[in-house]
């Protein structure tokens, strides 16, 4: 039988009974980094992509991996292996460690694996049938100046506020902008709009965390334009482009492709899932289901 699973510093524990210290940093001040995978029939989904942000987000904060990339790697699929799952979810995470109180890093002589494999369901089923609608929230992205985008830390504060404002106006779902106001991200997810055939999505640099259902999407986009003349494009998006947008749709490793048919009150298209959006979705579910890290064999 199936089960969830945790991993802490290579040793496996039901979900029950892992535990970590409340020294842990990672705990006190959100100081660590993680990866939100999944894995679908026996495969991890974009393991190795997954695993090199993993490793360019502890670069940026300085954080010192507890063991090399290919020992995490490893440690993943015996975590899997462990729970019997087919499909589910990982949360592999590196805390900065146990250490005194203070914020200094340099405290924490030893940095922490947690690997969490068990399963998720970001959004209602009938929601990726019909389409959602969402909101644009007060809470401004953070800049790259301070806690950047592209990091995937364990500080989610920032995002966290902007989900409390959409789910308290009734969505599950907010578009936040930057400090300049252009569109950078969704809480969870990537964003990305289509205009008369051109797919567009913000830069990284405007606030995105560069997500690898986002890249994955982008790549697939590219080859069906090849065929139905179709562009892809990174660029500056206003809420302007959005409501004159032809179709809209998320990206994110638990949110995988999600339509979205009204933003702020106002109808996407004609208020329907679009087109393209729909063969994207089925384009990115087929890549689900047949590419990926194998972890039985």
């Amino acid at each position: 039988m199936s089960e969830p699973k945790v991993n802490i510093n290579g040793k496996i524990f039901s979900s029950e009974n892992a535990k970590i210290s409340v020294f842990d940093h990672g705990l006190l001040y959100g100081d660590g980094v993680f990866e939100g995978i999944r894995f679908y029939n026996g495969r991890i989904f974009k393991f190795d992509e997954h695993i090199s942000r993993l490793d360019e987000s502890a670069r940026h904060i300085l954080l010192k991996l507890p063991m090399t990339l290919d020992e995490i790697k490893q440690e993943t699929i015996k975590t899997i292996k462990a729970s019997k799952m087919k499909n589910g979810y990982i949360r592999l995470i590196i805390t900065r460690g146990v250490g005194s109180l203070g914020i200094s890093p340099y405290k924490c002589p030893n940095a922490q694996l947690i690997i969490i494999v068990d399963v998720i369901s970001l959004y209602p089923e009938e929601l990726y049938k019909n389409g959602m609608a969402i909101i644009t929230v007060p809470t401004q992205r953070n800049m790259s100046e301070a806690v950047s985008p592209r990091v995937k830390s364990l500080n989610y504060l920032n995002n966290v506020l902007a989900k409390i404002e959409a789910v308290n106006a009734g969505f599950e779902e907010a578009i936040m902008l930057n400090k300049y106001g252009f569109i950078a991200e969704c809480t969870g997810d990537n964003i990305f709009i289509i205009k008369n055939k051109t797919i567009i999505t913000p830069p990284a640099y405007m606030g995105a965390l560069e997500g690898v259902t986002r890249n994955t999407v982008m790549e697939i986009a590219s080859e069906i334009g090849k065929e139905s003349g179709i562009f892809v494009k990174q660029r500056v998006m206003s809420r302007h482009d959005v409501f004159t947008s032809d179709e809209c749709f998320l990206t994110g490793t638990a949110a995988e492709v999600i339509p979205v048919t009204k933003v702020d009150g106002r109808p996407v298209g004609d208020g329907k899932v679009g087109k393209i959006t729909e063969i994207l979705r089925k384009a990115f579910i087929k890549c689900t289901q047949t590419t990926g890290t194998p972890i039985y064999e």
